[in-house]
């Protein structure tokens, strides 16, 4: 039985990807701490979509618009991996927080518009109450593999039905 985040998610045409699972055993793409869970960082190497621009600086080799999607991207990778740790994405009572971290050219100035692509894939999931959120675009030297986005969230979840 579909629940009603990825009821929403078929009605925008979208289906849940695989969710991140980390190679080390040093690490995990989330923990959960009752009832906030950490969700690490998902960068540019884990979106299947083919589209995603997987290396670059944005506002030379990558343009805002690609850095839109790419963040958007990202975002519908997160709930994956969010159901892996807490078993259904309707105990998501709030998205916290969205940090967005976003590999851009020094006089690059609109970092939180390629943010707005995550944010908004949140909002229109999650819907208003759940997905408004708390954020920060962070402009960065440099990322792992020259990634131009990866974004990283908390989220309030509630009691299992």
């Amino acid at each position: 039985m579909t629940g009603a985040v990825e009821a929403r998610l078929a009605a925008l045409g979208l289906s849940l990807p695989a969710p991140l699972v980390l190679p080390s055993a040093n690490r995990t793409s989330a923990v959960f701490v009752p009832p906030m869970l950490d969700v690490s960082g998902h960068g540019t190497a884990l979106p299947e979509d083919a589209g995603v621009v997987r290396r670059g600086r944005i506002g030379s080799e990558v343009s805002e618009a690609e850095g839109y999607a790419t963040a958007r991207a990202l975002a519908l990778k997160m709930p994956a991996t969010v159901k892996r740790h807490a078993g259904d994405l309707d105990r998501l009572e709030k998205l916290v927080m969205l940090t967005g971290f976003i590999h851009a050219e020094p006089d690059f100035e609109r970092h939180n518009q390629v943010l707005d692509g995550a944010s908004d894939l949140f909002f229109a999931v999650l819907g208003p109450a759940a997905g408004q959120h708390a954020r920060c675009s962070r402009g960065v030297a440099g990322l792992v593999a020259r990634q131009p986005v990866e974004i990283e969230a908390t989220f309030l979840v509630g009691a299992a039905a």
